[in-house]
């Protein structure tokens, strides 16, 4: 579940998505007022759509390199002097100098063009992954500053959290295929994948949580029910044993504590009789 809001100040001025509709990723959720915005990357596309100043710099360039042959042609049969093809030499290195200067800038106004579209897309707020929207937060017309502004949730697949006894602690892992039982009329029961044990009981429910990934094609169930899982149906592994020494322990613990209670109880129940006085 994400709250997602926008790093931009604005007014509301498009909402695409309303609660309960089901989006995908990248989808325009909400869309912010961008009339400058919107300006400045039209002037920024126009100006980096110009390419005339490219064509003249590269024609002159041509020109150069001709007379630069038709120079060296002239200087071989002696009728021009070297000075003559120098010069011509010079400004073909010009004309390449202008070249490279006009599609620097041509190089400039494209980058130009790809800040302001980043700038304009910042006015719209969309979505980080396919899921559902869960809360709206805003109105038409509202401004919105640094605030959530919707919530989208993902419910395929499911996030099941279990709280597990520590007596039980070591029978599941990650890996391992739980059943899971939604209370959910209609709903049978599912198959679940562990995807997290925790290492950090909960001392004061003497329990640990146990997070799996239930998959949910379709959306067929929603999100944020309870739900049980039988350790013994999923042919969980059973629980860490003890050391020899413990588990012998806590086998004869109960056996040795038991006996006088148990002859407690039976005294209770029956009460010996009170032994008669012999007559004399």
């Amino acid at each position: 579940m994400a709250d997602v809001g926008t790093q931009v100040i604005g007014l509301v001025e498009r909402l695409h998505v309303e609660r309960g509709d089901e989006v995908a990723a990248e989808q325009a959720l909400v869309s912010l007022r961008a009339d400058v915005e919107r300006a400045n990357f039209d002037v920024a596309s126009r100006r980096a759509a110009i390419d005339a100043d490219v064509l003249a710099a590269q024609a002159s360039l041509d020109l150069a390199q001709q007379k630069v042959a038709r120079a060296e042609a002239l200087v071989a049969q002696n009728f021009v002097s070297t000075q003559a093809l120098d010069l011509a030499r010079g400004e073909q290195e010009l004309a390449a100098q202008k070249l490279n200067q006009v599609q620097g800038q041509r190089d400039i106004w494209l980058q130009e063009r790809r800040v302001a579209q980043a700038q304009l897309a910042l006015r719209t707020l969309r979505s980080p992954f396919a899921g559902v929207v869960v809360e709206r937060y805003v109105n038409l017309g509202e401004r919105v500053e640094q605030r959530p502004l919707m919530r989208v949730a993902v419910i395929d697949p499911l996030r099941v959290e279990l709280m597990v006894p520590t007596a039980q602690y070591g029978a599941v892992a990650a890996g391992d295929r739980l059943t899971i039982q939604p209370e959910l009329p209609g709903a049978g029961p599912m198959v679940a994948t562990v995807s997290q044990v925790d290492r950090v009981f909960d001392a004061a429910s003497n329990s640990f949580r146990v997070r799996l990934s239930l998959p949910n094609p379709g959306h067929r169930l929603p999100a944020g029910l309870r739900c049980k899982a039988d350790l013994a149906v999923a042919g969980a592994r059973p629980p860490v044993p003890l050391p020899p020494s413990a588990a012998s322990a806590v086998r004869s613990a109960p056996a040795v504590a038991a006996a006088p209670a148990h002859r407690a109880a039976e005294a209770e129940r029956y009460p010996p009789f009170p032994r008669l006085a012999q007559r004399p």
